[in-house]
């Protein structure tokens, strides 16, 4: 079985966010892979433990993304390819795009199976699995906590809202992850010694056989701002009634909701 996993490079979930020009700076900032796509990862290996088959773990990204995908292959996959390239950018459907193009191209080994995280911690906009399976025209599903593959078929549970759907599709599919899907492995010192003789490729959109028109985003970022701090809390004294009252005031004349 052939799996691929799309994953990645994102801040550490303990960095500070700093914004300097309307752009968020990276300057000391850890990166790391992507939280919900370890679990792809972790997900991947295990599959291939128990069936057989290769991992080949992929990201759109600038160059340091390699070492999320290092990573990856010290954990146990076995092929990497960075597919960089300034002109294609973080629009949504420039990635899937390239992604796409880079995965209809493995005609030496085709897709059984795609796992990716649910969505990315920075972003949040959870759109690139859902375009890239439409993109393939392969069935998909999203927030999955339990992955079982029998044969040609998979069968999947999905986190939905609080409770659980129970969804069978054929392979070769598109799957998602959610916490709770396993515990991602650390990489072993093995691991990562292996991990520097494995295959890791850099592509560029010609590499892929696309051009900066294929790729050309749909969106665009106008601008980029912080929270508002946020403002210390008031207590409100008196009885029921006098709270009530002094709470509707405040909405009135402070926070302006009234």
């Amino acid at each position: 079985m052939n799996i691929y996993v799309i994953l990645k490079q994102t801040f550490d979930t303990e960095e500070k966010i700093v914004l300097y020009d309307g752009q968020i700076s990276e300057d000391g900032v850890k990166f790391v892979i992507n939280p919900y796509d370890e679990y792809a990862v972790e997900e991947a290996i295990r599959l291939k433990e128990r069936h057989g088959g290769v991992i080949v773990v992929v990201s759109v990204g600038p160059s340091r993304a390699a070492e999320a995908l290092r990573t990856a292959l010290a954990m146990g996959a076995d092929e990497a390819a960075l597919i960089s390239d300034e002109r294609i950018g973080g629009d949504e459907y420039s990635v899937s795009k390239a992604l796409s193009a880079y995965l209809k191209a493995q005609s030496e080994k085709p897709f059984d199976l795609i796992l990716g995280g649910s969505f990315s911690i920075d972003n949040g906009s959870g759109q690139i699995a859902v375009r890239l399976a439409t993109l393939l025209d392969i069935p998909h599903v999203s927030s999955v906590t339990q992955l079982t593959v029998n044969g040609g078929l998979a069968t999947a549970l999905r986190d939905a809202e609080g409770d659980t759907e129970t969804i069978e599709l054929a392979l070769p599919s598109l799957i998602t992850a959610q916490q709770g899907l396993n515990e991602p492995r650390y990489p072993s010192l093995p691991g990562i010694m292996k991990a520097k003789k494995k295959p890791l490729r850099t592509l560029r959109l010609e590499d892929i056989g696309l051009s900066e028109t294929d790729i050309s985003p749909k969106t665009e970022r106008q601008s980029l701002t912080l929270p508002r701090p946020r403002q210390a809390g008031k207590l409100l004294k008196g009885d029921s009634r006098q709270q009530a009252a002094e709470l509707v005031k405040l909405l009135r004349t402070e926070a302006k909701v009234l």
